[in-house]
């Protein structure tokens, strides 16, 4: 058996961090990771998916500075993002939260970042096995070790402190806290893979010079059914884009209301359309003047032939069993979050904390810590997330157009919204009604307490 200070399950950016972290504070931290192949990477590395942008505060959460982050992982430099509703648009060039970064943020080749984190957190003595996968975790918080992982390739690790970083997906964080829940209960009751995602699809098309905007994210509400349920375009660089989407896992298309007001649905359509229909419908209907092939694929970029496919959570965020030491972190306990398409700043930020607290023996401080660290993020999301269910596209449009009205008045807040109309109005009183009932780490839908350890 080989014995750790710290196992950590997953290698994306919460369990590289966590690695970093425990291995700066002297720990023996070992990261298991089962290693995905990708067209655009030399080695295994971790499903290394999503839009990839940094908005400006993002670095600050992540306690990241720009300075450190090499060049070839910054694809594209933002001015600014774009919302466009069936009717109505709204261009923000600020986040509207301070931030050391100077510009609006920045659009960035993932699986670069991954290994950057990683190549990190080995220079400082952290380990990695790349190739083979956690089947099962035993845990006993009286026992020496506490935490034993059985690996797909036979051999078993033991450890102190276990850090669960395993993504959306949660193939080892579910069975490994159920050892902790009562009796008849679940972690899946939570954070069911099959029920509480989105799944996200995206593709890396060459953009004609002529349109390819380096400058501005853009995503489109209003336009495919789903709760949070949105097509998008990320410029990166050399004129490629990731043209892409993401919408809620089983949505039932006969369930859908006023079908016929969503621009990238059609009369013949007996069931909801797949990722790639969805985009050329987009790209048809956002350039009406060319063709498909005028947007090829870039094959050597993505996870296979220039496209690939990836769960992003969108739950609620849940608590660790600490007494146990066991942390969550990133994906797996619920931080990423579907509505802003992004959560690389949170991963990185929870995975930190939990790998330093386990090095330094004080796990038990880790849920209060990430809260205050990601608290006021992760409250925004949640209150965004809500505040839009059951919004068709009249709503998205009205919405745009009261931040509009808002925008140009100087604010989003109750000045901003006093003569933008009604809708401001709403928006504002929404948004603030909905916050204050998360508020209070209301947010959080499973508690430490509740786990029986």
């Amino acid at each position: 058996m080989d014995r750790v200070d710290v196992a950590i399950v997953g290698g994306g950016p919460a369990g590289t961090s966590a690695a970093w972290a425990a291995a700066r504070e002297g720990a023996d931290a070992l990261v298991v990771e089962k290693g995905v192949p990708r067209d655009d990477r030399d080695r295994l590395g971790p499903d290394s998916t999503d839009a990839a942008g940094m908005l400006d505060y993002w670095l600050d959460i992540m306690g990241v500075s720009v300075e450190e982050i090499p060049d070839d992982v910054i694809l594209s430099v933002l001015d600014g993002a774009e919302f466009i509703g069936p009717n109505e648009s709204v261009t923000l060039d600020s986040t509207g939260i301070d931030a050391s970064y100077d510009s609006f943020g920045f659009a960035f080749h993932r699986a670069k970042f991954d290994d950057w984190l990683r190549d990190r957190a080995e220079e400082v003595g952290g380990r990695y096995r790349v190739g083979t996968s956690v089947r099962s975790v035993e845990s006993d918080p009286n026992g020496d070790p506490r935490h034993t992982l059985e690996l797909a390739d036979g051999d078993t690790v033991g450890a102190e402190y276990l850090v669960l970083a395993d993504g959306p997906q949660r193939t080892i964080t579910t069975g490994t806290l159920d050892q902790f829940m009562p009796e008849g209960r679940s972690v899946s009751d939570y954070l069911a893979a099959n029920e509480a995602n989105h799944i996200a699809y995206q593709e890396h098309r060459r953009i004609p010079e002529e349109l390819f905007d380096p400058a501005h994210i853009k995503f489109w509400w209003g336009v495919m059914p789903g709760h949070t349920a949105y097509p998008w375009i990320f410029p990166n660089d050399d004129n490629v884009a990731r043209v892409g989407l993401t919408m809620p896992i089983g949505v039932d298309i006969d369930a859908v209301e006023n079908r016929e007001d969503y621009a990238l649905l059609r009369p013949e359509d007996d069931s909801i359309p797949s990722g790639s229909v969805y985009l050329e419908r987009l790209l048809e209907r956002e350039y009406p003047d060319y063709d498909l092939a005028d947007f090829p694929l870039v094959e050597d970029r993505g996870k296979q032939g220039g496209t690939e496919a990836y769960p992003i959570s969108s739950t609620r965020p849940i608590e660790s069993p600490t007494r146990a030491g066991i942390a969550v972190v990133g994906g797996a306990m619920g931080t990423t979050s579907a509505f802003h398409e992004g959560g690389d700043h949170v991963a990185v930020r929870t995975g930190r904390i939990a790998g330093k607290l386990a090095a330094q023996g004080e796990l038990e401080r880790y849920n209060d810590e990430w809260k205050a660290a990601i608290g006021d993020e992760i409250l925004r999301n949640v209150t965004f997330a809500e505040i839009v269910r059951g919004w068709g596209p009249a709503e998205w449009d009205r919405a745009f157009a009261a931040v509009s009205r808002m925008k140009s008045r100087g604010g989003y807040d109750w000045a901003g919204a006093l003569g933008s109309g009604w809708t401001a109005l709403k928006v504002v009183a929404d948004y603030k009604w909905t916050k204050r009932g998360f508020g209070n780490d209301a947010y959080v839908q499973l508690r430490e307490n509740e786990y029986t350890v």
